[in-house]
């Protein structure tokens, strides 16, 4: 249908080396954006990433840079605009997980999850938006997680869930200070995901439980988090913003 083709619109992709973030690019790409790939360079797969999206006719560029660094993200974007042009899709997916009992985690890792989950997502939301709300239309989606609406059983990561809880409620905060200016701000929250980090030998337990608690009985594809972010990005969302978009398999319903 017309309302999801994103033909003729630029994206840009946080995060998009891989997992979550590699699956959106290309989807957005199959839609019919241009997309610009922002990721840090030493994981490495971005390159990978650009080649899916130009194997689909679409254009790519390869961007380098952290989500903290306010310099990166502006310069990275004045590439987008100055080589795809006017952004008007981001997804902002970079982020970073990691489980410690809260007694004895350090604030170092507390303030480290919150700075790439919870500034970085900020920082890009800001610099997008300058762009955006001159041109009064763009469409921002944040990746987020279920793990911001409810607390995952057996998992202790105070700091990851909260960092999750904070882009969702910054989101809907967000989508309300620009909603009467043209841009949108929704989330995405996937549930347990099937990316690379669970498909490491030494999860393969915590991959049984993970499985076992989700109500479809599977983790999701990383690919099943494209057709959401689409639906955002595309006219076919045209009266959505403020949304917390849960895909999870019904986890959230138990």
């Amino acid at each position: 249908m017309d309302l999801f083709k994103l033909d003729g619109d630029v994206a840009m992709v946080t995060g998009a080396g891989s997992g979550i973030g590699q699956a959106i690019a290309i989807g957005l790409a199959e839609a019919g954006a241009d997309v610009a790939c922002f990721g840090h360079a030493s994981k490495g797969g971005l390159d990978e990433t650009a080649h899916r999206v130009t194997a689909l006719g679409r254009r790519a560029l390869v961007l380098t840079g952290t989500v903290t660094s306010e310099s990166d993200l502006a310069r990275a974007i004045d590439r987008v605009e100055a080589e795809l042009g006017p952004l008007a899709v981001a997804v902002n997916n970079a982020g970073i997980a990691g489980s410690e009992p809260a007694e004895t985690l350090a604030l170092e890792t507390w303030r480290k999850v919150h700075e790439v989950n919870v500034a970085g997502v900020f920082l890009s939301c800001q610099a997008e938006a300058r762009k955006m709300l001159a041109r009064g239309k763009g469409s921002i989606i944040n990746i987020a997680s279920m793990s911001g609406t409810i607390v995952n059983r057996g998992l202790t990561q105070a700091h990851y869930n909260s960092s999750k809880a904070a882009v969702i409620h910054m989101s809907k905060s967000l989508a309300m200070e620009w909603a009467d200016r043209g841009l949108r701000v929704n989330v995405v929250s996937p549930g347990y995901t099937l990316t690379p980090m669970n498909k490491r030998p030494e999860v393969a337990e915590e991959v049984k439980i993970f499985k076992r608690d989700t109500p479809m009985g599977r983790m999701a594809a990383p690919e099943e988090m494209v057709g959401p972010t689409v639906f955002l990005a595309s006219r076919a969302s045209s009266f959505v913003t403020g949304l917390d978009l849960i895909v999870d398999g019904g986890y959230v319903c138990w």
